[in-house]
């Protein structure tokens, strides 16, 4: 992807000029190499300011004060760690009057400090110059303002893919391996917890979102499919499509344990809770009915016989209603505090899903198999307008100003302006892009293949056929950029937003895994009023529960073009954890590399480069996603307890079927 930076974008149209507007400003005076006595003693300093609590700077009559703590809260200490989970929380207020300023966009980096050791390190504007500009030589060593794309696979993995990893190609920053394919999925409001619907085993997953590892597993029953998560995170609801067990079960996302089974009819079933979390609505396609549950009492409240088979559920924030499709040709409008049906709107057999736009009131209705696209307003409880298309319209998606649809027999994407529909008879405008190259085909999962890029005017398109995640920005012809999913077939797409977002009045906040041991600059930069600022923060080595872990391992990124048949080289850092000082001299240091999901394992005896780097090379010999784990016995490093590097190899016969094609102008 060609340095795509869509996060950014909220920060406002003058970002684009933040880098010439910098060069004018005047940089601070080159800090000159300390003595080590000083720099020991600014070390010492340095630690005692950064335990004292928050730190606070005022610039231009704004007050901003930092606060970074760790996320577990039974941590004992407020020490920094790497491999913590820390948040970093900016509180931005008038200085004069201690009032929160809302609607603000600041941006942060973290980069390790080297103004100790290192004559003519950059200044605080230079480092942010840098950071904005997203040059390759001035990348900080943690981003703050990132999100991260995550793709639901049909082979037992999410993939996590950071989008600003790399320029021009996909670079994978973790895989999440399940006990079983996953089917549907939920993430909590604070984006901190993953939960994952497993149908072959009975169980829901739940994933760290701050690690990405699978924390835990829970039973369930038979075939959970559909996902419900409540806003206020306390209870999961689990749809269980086996006709012995067909119902709801509620878990408690605290207890991680079940607090209730509701029967209800037979399935399959669809989920959505009411805007107030009060009532959870269940259809019940086998009979033909929808079940409504009580979330105080967790326990059924009403059973409506609506006839037909009723799939698929919409929830209209404007209208307070539930609205039920029925694939039989009906949409039924349900109050769910009365137990009853107040409308029924009448269509064609073959309708599929309904979504309601932001503002609660248009709804768009698809019928894949009479090709028609319907909105229907909840004021009035009927179909307003209606557009015949083609390929079959299934998917349905919104960003701020469009709603997008997705087809079945087509890589093409619809876009609708929202402004410009709603009135009655009149057509509805339609334009479109291509989303790959190859029919996305029917959904395998109900989780969405479209969603919106954070912070940007754009949309996230997963393409199973094709393999790859697009990114379409409005007004382009076609998508800027594309994220390969490592071979593996994306079944939905999701994403995490680990940008500074306000959780409150004048505070921002953000949750980030601590790296490296060291002496680093938080750097903030807010556009409006401009404001730049570096805070320190101190990490400290990892404490290891009396396990020799005094080296920590980096993965070194491999070729982009890696080929069938040619020699590759795979290199790894080992660095002393406390110190950072590279660590030469290992002579059993070995690297095992294998394709996925388990194939060619092979370990290779590595060599030693110099300044803590250890080499192997392989000539692999067949396409696909390799990975490479590093150890070391006599250094205490085992397999799979560091951190892994993983790239894809093509056929050989890539680069010059590209170049033929690109040759004949096709």
């Amino acid at each position: 992807m060609n340095a795509i930076r869509p996060h950014l974008a909220r920060l406002g149209p003058a970002l684009g000029l933040a880098c010439i507007a910098l060069l004018a400003v005047a940089p601070a005076a080159t800090a000159q190499a300390p003595s080590t006595e000083t720099a020991s003693r600014q070390a010492i300093a340095t630690q005692h300011a950064i335990s004292a609590g928050p730190q606070r700077t005022v610039d231009q009559g704004i007050a901003i004060e930092l606060d970074v703590v760790p996320v577990d809260v039974a941590a004992e200490t407020s020490i920094l760690h790497e491999g913590d989970a820390a948040r970093f929380r900016f509180r931005i207020t008038d200085d004069a009057t201690g009032a929160p300023l809302s609607g603000l966009f600041p941006a942060a980096w973290m980069d390790l400090n080297p103004q100790v050791l290192v004559e003519d390190a950059p200044t605080c504007q230079e480092k942010v110059q840098a950071f904005i500009a997203g040059s390759l030589l001035g990348a900080p060593e943690l981003d703050l303002n990132v999100y991260y794309v995550l793709a639901l696979n049909d082979d037992a993995t999410i993939s996590v893919v950071d989008p600003l990893f790399g320029f021009g190609t996909t670079k994978l920053l973790a895989m999440v391996f399940l006990p079983s394919p996953g089917e549907d999925w939920a993430l909590d409001d604070e984006q901190a917890y993953l939960y994952v619907s497993m149908p072959k085993i009975g169980q829901v997953a739940i994933v760290d979102t701050a690690t990405w590892k699978l924390e835990d597993t829970i039973e369930v029953g038979s075939e959970p499919r559909r996902l419900a998560l409540q806003a206020d995170g306390r209870y999961l609801w689990v749809a269980l499509d086996d006709e012995a067990d067909a119902g709801v079960v509620a878990l408690d996302t605290v207890e991680r344990k079940i607090a209730a089974r509701i029967a209800t009819a037979a399935g399959p079933h669809d989920l959505v809770l009411a805007d107030d979390d009060r009532e959870l609505y269940v259809t019940n396609a086998g009979a033909g009915s929808v079940s409504i549950i009580d979330v105080a009492s967790l326990g059924p409240r009403y059973t409506l016989d609506i006839g037909g088979s009723p799939i698929s559920l919409a929830y209209s924030t404007a209208a307070h209603a539930a609205y039920a499709v029925d694939a039989d040709g009906a949409v039924v409008a349900i109050d769910g505090e009365h137990g009853k049906a107040f409308a029924r709107i009448e269509s064609t057999p073959g309708l599929s899903r309904l979504r309601f736009a932001p503002d609660g009131r248009l709804g768009f209705l698809v019928n894949p198999v009479d090709n028609r696209l319907h909105i229907i307003d909840a004021a009035q409880n009927r179909i307003i307008q209606t557009a015949k298309v083609e390929d079959g319209p299934d998917q349905i998606a919104f960003s701020d100003h469009l709603a997008y649809i997705g087809h079945r027999g087509s890589e093409t994407v619809l876009m609708i302006p929202l402004e410009e529909v709603g009135t009655p008879g009149k057509p509805i405008p339609v334009v479109d892009f291509p989303a790959g190259q190859q029919p996305f085909g029917i959904p395998t999962s109900p989780g969405d293949t479209i969603v919106q890029a954070p912070g940007a005017t754009a949309v996230l398109v997963a393409n199973p056929a094709d393999r790859v995640i697009y990114y379409y920005k409005e007004g382009m012809a076609a998508p800027m950029g594309q994220f390969q999913n490592y071979s593996r077939i994306p079944r939905a797409v999701l994403v995490i937003d680990r940008s500074l977002r306000e959780h409150e009045p004048g505070v921002y906040e953000t949750v980030a895994t601590l790296r490296s041991p060291g002496t680093y600059d938080v750097a903030f930069f807010m556009d409006a009023p401009r404001t730049i600022h570096c805070f320190r923060a101190q990490v400290a080595a990892a404490v290891h529960d009396g396990k020799d872990q005094s080296l920590r391992v980096q993965p070194l990124a491999v070729a982009d073009d890696a080929r069938v048949g040619q020699t590759l080289s795979i290199r790894f850092r080992l660095v002393d954890a406390a110190t950072g000082a590279a660590r030469d001299g290992l002579k059993d240091v070995r690297v095992m590399t294998f394709r996925a999901p388990g194939h060619d394992q092979l370990r290779h005896p590595a060599k030693s480069l110099g300044h803590g780097i250890y080499e192997i090379e392989m000539v692999p010999a067949v396409a696909g996603v390799y990975y490479a784990f590093l150890e070391s016995r006599s250094a205490g490093v085992a397999l799979n307890s560091g951190p892994f590097v993983s790239w894809m190899v093509k056929d050989s016969g890539d680069a010059e079927r590209a170049a033929s094609s690109k040759e004949h102008g096709r």
